[in-house]
Formats: C-alpha cells, structure tokens, sequence
C-alpha cells in the first residue's frame, strides 16, 4: 500500500479481517488531523470490520483502526500513553519515513494499493 503526504511512504498490511475490509476502500483520500502530538488521523466514508485483535498499546509506524468513531490512525510518535477502550485494531505499518507525519495542523494523505515488484 502507498500512502502520500506531498512525499511517497509505503506500508505493509496486516493478514487480518480489518486490514482486508480497509483495503476494500482504497484508492482513498483523507484529510488527517493531529492528536495528542502523536499521531493523525482520518474519518472513514463506513464502518469497517472490527474481527481484528484489538490493543491498547502502539508502536509508532502503526496504521490502526478506531471503531467507535470509524477513523484510521497513523501513529508517528510514542507518548506512553495507552489506547482507551475499545482499543485499537492496527491494519499495517509504515515501512519508513513515518516521521513525515510529525508535523502541525492536518495533512492531506492518498492511500492506494501497489502490486508488490
């Protein structure tokens, strides 16, 4: 998968039923918002699968999903702090360059699938 913040990242997908339910919506465009100064966010058009493991913890490059609101995160800097309930399901992770991401305000970020080379 690709994502593009004004540069190209790539991203691995989870084998799981929230990952393949995500990638069902893509080629996708979001505006993604701060939060907490440790990562961004994006609001998704629909629910999607909720069947992956979920996790109150995260490691900065995790591309997760938030269902009570349906929003997909990336997450590009720790805090220590742990994830609320219902926790997170996480879809993939950023390959590198995650830190692009650690910038003020909103970005405008393209999700789209590459075939693997």
């Amino acid at each position: 998968m690709g994502l593009c913040a004004r540069r190209r990242k790539t991203a691995t997908l989870a084998d799981n039923a929230t990952a393949r339910d995500f990638a069902s919506l893509l080629p996708l465009t979001l505006t993604m918002n701060d939060l907490f100064r440790r990562e961004k966010f994006g609001h998704l058009s629909r629910a999607i699968s909720d069947k992956g493991k979920r996790t109150h913890t995260y490691q900065i490059g995790d591309l997760a999903y938030w269902s009570p609101s349906h929003d997909v995160a990336v997450y590009y800097r720790q805090d220590g702090e742990k994830i609320p309930e219902p926790g997170i399901i996480v879809i993939g992770k950023i390959d590198s360059g995650v830190e692009a991401l650690n910038v003020a305000g909103s970005v405008k970020v393209t999700m789209e699938l590459h075939d693997e080379q």
